[in-house]
């Protein structure tokens, strides 16, 4: 065959250059080894190494309060007395341990370990002890050899950590407690166990306390106890117009279908409620005199917002005879505090709040609070661009004065002294030259003076105080410096220590902490914060490429938390196998000015990727280890979503993004979501839509580097139909892309996390690293790994 010289020369070298490239990209072989010093360094292989963590420390109504102190080889449920500067064992753990497992039903034994007892509730009168445990809710009389009894629901099943179905709603005065079947609420003497019917009219879609809205479900009632325990305020749910979502589990034979209410962004028929006040004495219920309501919050995008129990934005006068709550519109731009008569229904609107984009109570608490004594109402609001607190007079609904000022936000007021007329509030921002996501806690008076910083340790401050407001527990740290724990007065002062936070043996394992960076954002002049993580074996001289773990918000942002911790997602595991790992909380992100979190109001398509890409450009100036043309992207959820954007919107400075779980569109998720954040849509005559602009399928076709999109198919948050649709458009236009549908799997990917987490490190390290990854390198599994993480459950056996 004849072919031409210089064809042939040109084809040789061709040829040369292919399997020299070829050669570059495969660049090192990576071992189990090398995979294994990353995966020392996720969550349940570093958590067990930290001892004395004190999380959730609670208040009993004695004045003492307990927590869960980790050692080494157990877990001591331990009692505080503040008063005394005592701590001991709240109870005999072996005989309660015993007194559980013999409580448990023979159909469903179990075996409880004293020493690690996962109790998530606890209540203790003399030798009398109820906790809430996996499989229930049980009293125990700790007196003689130890019994249990049960208190929860006998029709319920276990439902995992935490609380379990089903269960009771107690009331204040710990003799009763309310709880849903079949639509209906009904009523427990916890004494006698006898039950009482409470409503007779609920039906499915239209029950009573029903914790069932979009991505969240149980069987848990919402409802709020009046303070002498003899009327519930809560509410008849109206989904009957709501429409369904659809899910079907992978199996062989026919499949199951999962079929639930799910409204979204512009449909015209929605989750209602309508508001209530039961008397369980009689029973009667009172309806009040209002039309249908919107499932909303002031705070969050759910009417609840810890998820199943509590009901925030409703709170009881102290002798029960009135009831005020806040209203919030779908869009979440205007608010009602109306006052209702308990014993009639009437209803008086007393002030509200209308606001251009979105109204907030707070970050991550309510706090709005209702005060009949003082004919008052303490208000939160950012109408000046930071949140303040204000005071309303509750007769005329005019406001009284401005309380706090200046610049910083007041997050959560945890405590109001009514009689001395004192206010406690953790604010972030006010402190100069602190991290101004660092949390502090301050007193002050309603009119206004002697502001004090009660937490003045230059660190992030975890505060729970007392019901009185006579102490507080501090839980303080920083992302380098492990928690100490204090209980400290109502001055500030402290009256004793509680723990300190034991890393040795994680300093020994070879744990570094992150780095705290300070970049610029995307107007080159507003400072953003975040971490950077790096292999601890860094060569200086050496070129790395740069990962993003993003989280666009806007409700949270990428970095989490400011406080210490062992393993932030698996930012160091990734960084070991040869990468720089970064997060920043980008504009329209909270915590900050009003102004910072609405900077993309309306257009959620920004996902504060022009934020991340500006932080890596300066981060990589300062560090010549950077290599910035090597750089990418992942995230889960929200993050998802942010990750296709970036390589969609930005193809040629993202060359390899992982999304997982991506709400890719936000009118295929739940309605009071993107309602909050991107407003109301509105559908033009042309057919387009003010939503357009965040739906990635729209811009597929820009992709240009390696893309890997994940979805749980069982997943009840954000439905897998959010990353189908992309997948569609890019099949349309033609573009290699890779998928991974994870079958029956919710939004966090539960026993396939393990694997997904391997397939990520795998994707980066080949497409981003160049590097070959070990041959399907086998994690611990994802049971050893939760039990690691958290220590042995109560009831795993």
């Amino acid at each position: 065959m004849f072919v031409h010289k210089g064809l042939a020369v040109a084809a040789l070298v061709a040829s040369c250059l292919t399997s020299l490239s070829g050669a570059a990209q495969a660049g090192k072989q990576l071992t189990n080894e090398d995979y294994a010093q990353a995966e020392k360094f996720m969550s349940y292989n570093v958590n067990p190494l930290v001892y004395h963590t004190v999380s959730n420390p609670t208040w009993l109504p004695d004045g003492r309060f307990w927590f869960k102190d980790s050692a080494a080889d157990r877990v001591t449920i331990t009692v505080v007395d503040p008063v005394k500067g005592v701590r001991a064992p709240a109870f005999d753990h072996t005989k309660l341990a015993a007194a559980l497992t013999t409580a448990q039903p023979t159909s469903r034994p179990v075996t409880f370990d004293p020493h690690h007892l996962a109790i998530s509730d606890l209540s203790l009168a003399g030798q009398t002890v109820t906790v809430t445990v996996k499989s229930g809710q049980y009293r125990c009389d700790l007196s003689g050899v130890g019994t249990c009894n049960s208190i929860t629901d006998p029709a319920a099943t276990p439902r995992g950590r935490g609380k379990p179905k089903n269960a009771l709603d107690i009331s204040p005065d710990k003799t009763k407690g309310a709880f849903i079947r079949d639509n209906n609420l009904w009523l427990r003497d916890l004494a006698t166990s006898k039950e009482t019917q409470l409503t007779t009219d609920g039906e499915k879609d239209y029950g009573y306390a029903t914790d069932n809205a979009g991505w969240t479900h149980s069987d848990n009632p919402i409802l709020v106890w009046s303070p002498d325990s003899k009327h519930i305020a809560t509410f008849q749910q109206d989904q009957r117009k709501t429409g369904d979502m659809y899910l079907v589990s992978t199996n062989n034979g026919h499949p199951t279908l999962k079929a639930w209410k799910y409204p979204l962004v512009g449909d015209k028929d929605v989750t209602m409620i309508e508001r209530v006040i039961i008397d369980v004495d009689t029973p009667k219920v009172i309806r009040l005199k209002m039309p249908p309501d919107q499932h909303r919050s002031t705070l969050c995008d759910d009417i609840s917002c810890r998820g199943g129990s509590g009901w925030d934005d409703v709170q009881w006068s102290d002798d029960a005879k009135h009831l005020a709550f806040v209203s919030t519109s779908r869009d979440h731009k205007q608010e009602w505090l109306r006052v209702a008569d308990a014993a009639t229904g009437e209803i008086r609107e007393v002030m509200g709040e209308t606001t251009p984009k979105f109204y907030e109570s707070g970050n991550g608490k309510v706090n709005w609070k209702y005060l009949p004594k003082s004919n008052e109402i303490l208000w939160f609001s950012e109408r000046d661009n930071w949140g303040q607190l204000y005071l309303y007079d509750l007769t005329t609904g005019q406001l009284k004065s401005q309380i706090t000022h200046g610049d910083g936000n007041v997050t959560q007021v945890l405590h109001i002294d009514e009689k001395a007329r004192v206010i406690y509030f953790l604010a972030v921002g006010k402190e100069k030259g602190s991290d101004p996501y660092f949390s502090y806690y301050y007193s002050i008076r309603f009119d206004g003076k002697g502001m004090k910083l009660l937490t003045p340790e230059n660190a992030d401050h975890s505060v729970t105080p007392s019901d009185d407001g006579r102490y507080f527990v501090d839980v303080y740290s920083t992302a380098t410096q492990p928690q100490t724990t204090v209980v400290r007065d109502f001055r500030g002062k402290i009256a004793a220590e509680v723990a300190r936070q034991d890393i040795t043996k994680l300093l020994a394992a070879g744990w570094v902490p992150p780095v705290s960076i300070i970049v610029k954002g995307r107007d080159g002049t507003t400072d953003l914060y975040g971490y950077m993580f790096k292999p601890t074996k860094l060569d200086p001289a050496a070129k790395y490429p740069i990962v993003n773990n993003v989280y666009p918000g806007p409700q949270t942002g990428s970095c989490g938390g400011r406080g210490f911790s062992a393993a932030h997602g698996d930012h160091q595991a990734l960084a070991e196998l040869g990468f720089i790992v970064v997060c920043i909380d980008g504009m329209g992100t909270p915590w900050r000015s009003k102004a910072f979190h609405e900077f993309y109001f309306g257009d959620l398509g920004d996902d504060t990727i022009p934020d991340q890409i500006a932080g890596m450009k300066d981060l990589a100036a300062k560090y010549p280890f950077i290599d910035l043309d090597r750089a990418g992207i992942y995230g889960h959820s929200g993050g998802g979503n942010a990750t296709a954007s970036a390589m969609f919107h930005f193809p040629d400075f993202f060359k390899v993004g992982i999304a997982e779980s991506g709400n890719h569109d936000n009118r295929e998720y739940e309605d009071d979501w993107a309602e909050k954040w991107a407003g109301l849509e509105i559908k033009n005559a042309d057919g387009t839509s003010n939503y357009d602009s965040q739906a990635n399928q729209n811009y597929a076709k820009n992709l240009k580097g390696h893309l890997l999109l994940a979805h749980g198919t069982f997943d009840d948050n954000v439905p897998p139909n959010n990353t189908l649709i992309v997948v569609d458009a890019l099949i349309k236009a033609n573009k290699d892309f890779d998928l991974l549908m994870i079958p029956n799997s919710a939004h966090g990917y539960g026993e396939a996390s393990q694997y997904m987490t391997r397939r990520r490190w795998d994707y980066f390290t080949r497409y981003l690293a160049g590097n070959t990854p070990p041959y399907e390198y086998e994690m611990k599994s994802f049971a050893a790994a939760m039990a690691a993480a958290t220590g042995p459950e109560d009831d795993s056996q």
